[in-house]
């Protein structure tokens, strides 16, 4: 049996994981990535191919419910705040309910997700709505999509932990 610095008993597989992830901390290495820090190549492509769903999604939602002036912007509301659903059950079904794989967390929560919310678009329109004289729509749009997105996103979490497990050495 291995001994802390304390002299405290630790479990062998325990002392190997941890002085494994010391080593990765002192290299800079860390999982899914090779070369000096740059994701691997197939986990680029993942995120690429996710990025392109996601944008396309974006994009049909905009098209078909165009903001008016001084209104909320709807597409962007409700892409952001699925969005954050989405990714609060997905990161909790990916990493907890499934078997580990390299690149379907990238691909959906990086790539699709990611290209499906946006938060740029949030903050643009926030500040034309308080340029354009809104600014009691702009600041409620703002805020409301904070809290509500909050929200969402620990639904989803919790929604997730209620998909039953699907592979018997995922965690509870």
């Amino acid at each position: 049996m291995d001994h802390d610095a304390a002299g405290a008993p630790v479990e062998p597989l325990a002392a190997r994981r941890a002085g494994r992830a010391a080593a990765r901390a002192r290299s800079g290495r860390r999982r899914g990535r090779v070369g000096g820090g740059r994701a691997a190549p197939g986990v680029l492509a993942a995120v690429a191919a996710g990025g392109m769903v996601g944008a396309s999604a974006r994009y049909g939602l905009a098209r078909g419910f165009p903001a008016r002036a001084g209104g909320i912007p709807w597409a962007t509301l409700g892409a952001n705040l699925a969005g954050s659903f989405l990714l609060g059950l997905v990161l909790v079904v990916v990493l907890e309910r499934f078997p580990p794989t390299r690149r379907l967390r990238p691909f959906l929560a990086t790539g699709v997700l990611g290209a499906f919310t946006t938060m740029s678009t949030l903050q643009v329109e926030i500040a034309l709505l308080i340029r354009d004289g809104h600014a009691t729509t702009g600041l409620a749009y703002g805020l409301g999509s904070l809290a509500a997105g909050l929200g969402l996103a620990y639904a989803g979490v919790v929604a997730g932990r209620l998909v039953p497990l699907r592979h018997p050495e995922v965690p509870r």
